[in-house]
């Protein structure tokens, strides 16, 4: 007989492997780690209680025991799993526990309405073969009660202070708490603001201007290259979309459609851009008639939207996100080829240059190239923290099967029809991300000198009780100065915090350098800098500020993107055979391996390492080529393939990636 009401008591896991969990069982389940674990498809060993600091970074929520599914609302992320127990769906009311959270006789249905309107649908778990709780149930997310005394006030307040403390900073670690620290860094460095709708993101000041950086660079060089900038529209009909057998299925389980007007419904569906290639292709049929009219060379810069079904995570993978695409029409494969390769080179330079970021170049395998193109060439980067490769950024050759599906054909100097060659290529707002999770560290960002916002921030620093007049004038006139050399310089003047607080506050925003100004600072007429990305400190007069600090920002840049070479390089393996290749993958390393280049040896791959378990590790996903390194030759004329044992035709790069 189904139950009028259910009241649940509701747990905050996280499992090391699959992240967190809020579980909502009914309040007579006994329930503890070994029994939800395999429960919810978790290894019980993997398996602990949320800490404070999860709960408030996914769910803004201070005190852990007092969390109800109602909570879920707050996780603009998605990065909460929700298991319901199935008994509570056949209820007809829910009531949650602690009492306090006045969560009770709730409409069921109305209840599941909210979880879908916040993307949340819970999975039901059967918790019925689990035994009834001795003793009234705890309270939420609380451990059953110790049985020694209660802790001192003065340990309690301790802790207190510290949690207040993370709040400013950053209290998970990079190493153990990827996740939780990538999530803390870009909000409280005000990079991100999480959004109502699942997986799009408000990008602050601080993180747009990364991106003007990136653009004013990318964009001056393109034009070099002969390019021009131009707008296409945002939609695209049904029947465009859909020319291109191919490249269509590559998006279809990513396209939006616009099915409504108002009330009314439309007459057909129009789809928001995923890419630009069959919105702006019949135009470039329009316009190209004879061989003087190319090379035709067009970029944009916009928004796309691509509804990802994996999980959301800001800058990296998101349902819209800003990029530049450029599409390039030949003459010839030749031409094509040459821009590809130039083209693939700037990104290389956004990433190396600019973000200080090291990349290998290669090609893609025909399983990873772009959808109806003829190849695909890509920087890929490596986040060492979590032993994941990620791809940086693509240029396309698409070669004439779109000039062939939208009629692009021009006459050549004999007066003959001919199709055009093709290219498309984009960069996109996911720099900002890989950058962050390179370089930064337990105290926040740290952004490399030529994209920083701000360059080098000057804190005054009085004697207590004092007036800070004199020195804020004085700190003016030196930004005066270090803005007139073109340096990105601020002031933080503010009297309501103290130097340290602004130092925590400048640190965690990533600031490369600080200059710190006090009354013996004026007395030695100098002042003192201080690297964010190491922490070296060195007084320097006035006279030779303006070039100490140009030369510190080149070394800073110089230094991020060797040390991070180095680290990148220490994560690289190469292997010749299975046996080797699945222990390299899980030390957190990309594979360098002798491959047959065959698609069906590629899936055996990715099968063969999704199955592997090695209960000794944490890490999660399977295998898959990042792509064919442009850097090493080809094999030995009597390799052999590592995995199926053909004949090798080229070195492939693999690894698990985002």
């Amino acid at each position: 007989m189904e139950p009028v009401s259910a009241l649940l008591k509701t747990l905050f896991v996280k499992d090391k492997k699959l992240g967190l969990f809020l579980v909502s069982v009914l309040s007579s389940r006994a329930v503890n780690m070994k029994v939800v674990a395999p429960k919810i498809g978790c290894n019980a060993n993997n398996m602990r209680m949320a800490d404070a600091a999860a709960v408030q970074s996914a769910l803004g929520v201070t005190d852990g025991a007092s969390v109800t599914p109602y909570d879920l609302a707050n996780d603009k992320g998605n990065t909460v799993k929700f298991v319901m127990d199935k008994d509570a769906a056949n209820a007809s009311s829910l009531s949650f526990l602690p009492e306090s959270a006045n969560k009770s006789n709730i409409n069921k249905d109305e209840f599941m309405a909210f979880l879908t309107s916040i993307n949340h649908e819970p999975t039901l778990v059967d918790f019925s073969d689990v035994g009834e709780a001795s003793a009234a149930p705890a309270a939420a997310s609380e451990k059953p009660a110790p049985k020694k005394a209660a802790p001192k006030p003065k340990e309690q307040n301790t802790s207190e202070r510290k949690e207040d403390v993370n709040l400013l900073g950053v209290s998970a670690r990079k190493e153990t708490e990827f996740a939780d620290w990538y999530t803390q860094v870009i909000t409280r460095s005000e990079m991100i603001e999480y959004y109502d709708i699942s997986g799009c993101y408000i990008l602050r000041p601080w993180s747009y201007t990364i991106w003007e950086k990136i653009q004013g660079f990318f964009d001056a060089e393109i034009k070099k290259l002969g390019v021009e900038n131009a707008y296409f529209p945002l939609f695209v009909s049904q029947h465009r979309l859909e020319t291109e057998k191919d490249h269509v299925e590559g998006f279809a389980p990513e396209v939006a459609w616009v099915t409504k007007s108002g009330q009314s419904d439309l007459a057909e569906p129009i789809a928001i851009r995923p890419t630009s290639e069959t919105i702006m292709y019949p135009a470039y049929a329009n316009w190209i008639r004879s061989h003087r009219d190319l090379p035709l060379k067009l970029n944009q810069w916009s928004n796309v939207v691509r509804w990802e079904f994996k999980h959301p995570t800001p800058f990296i993978r998101t349902r819209e996100f800003l990029w530049q695409e450029g599409h390039t029409v030949f003459a010839t494969k030749a031409e094509a080829d040459v821009e590809v390769r130039q083209i693939l080179a700037l990104y290389r330079r956004v990433y190396e240059d600019l973000l200080a970021v090291p990349v290998i170049e290669g090609v893609k395998s025909e399983k990873e190239k772009f959808a109806g193109g003829l190849y695909t060439t890509t920087v890929e980067a490596f986040v060492p923290a979590t032993g994941r490769g990620i791809q940086g950024a693509t240029s396309h050759c698409l070669g004439q099967n779109f000039a062939k599906m939208f009629h692009i054909e021009f006459e050549d100097d004999k007066g003959e029809k001919q199709l055009a060659w093709q290219n498309s290529w984009g960069l996109t707002t996911r720099t900002i991300g890989v950058m962050v999770m390179v370089h930064g560290d337990d105290k926040g960002l740290v952004l490399p000198p030529r994209v920083a916002p701000i360059q080098l921030v000057l804190v005054p620093i009085p004697f207590k009780d004092e007036t800070p007049a004199d020195l804020i004038a004085k700190g003016d006139e030196i930004c005066n100065q270090l803005k007139a050399a073109g340096i990105r310089v601020k002031l933080d003047d503010r009297l309501n915090y103290t130097p340290g607080w602004k130092y925590n506050h400048w640190e965690m925003k990533g600031v490369p350098l600080r200059a710190e100004l006090g009354p013996k600072d004026i007395k030695n007429r100098s002042v003192r800098l201080v690297r964010r990305d190491n922490g070296q400190k060195v007084d320097v007069a006035w006279d030779q500020l303006t070039e100490t600090v140009l030369s510190l920002c080149q070394t800073i840049q110089s230094d991020m993107l060797e040390r991070a070479r180095t680290v990148r390089n220490g994560c690289n393996a190469e292997v010749d055979n299975w046996n080797d290749f699945m222990p390299a993958l899980n030390q957190k390393k990309t594979v360098l391996t002798p491959w047959c280049e065959r698609t069906d040896c590629e899936e055996d791959v990715k099968n063969k390492s999704a199955a592997y378990v090695d209960e000794s590790i944490t890490l999660s996903g399977s295998a898959k080529t990042l792509c064919l390194p442009f850097e090493r030759a080809a094999p030995a004329e009597n390799s052999c393939c590592f995995n199926c044992g053909q004949k090798a035709t080229k070195f492939a790069l693999w690894g698990r990636s985002y």
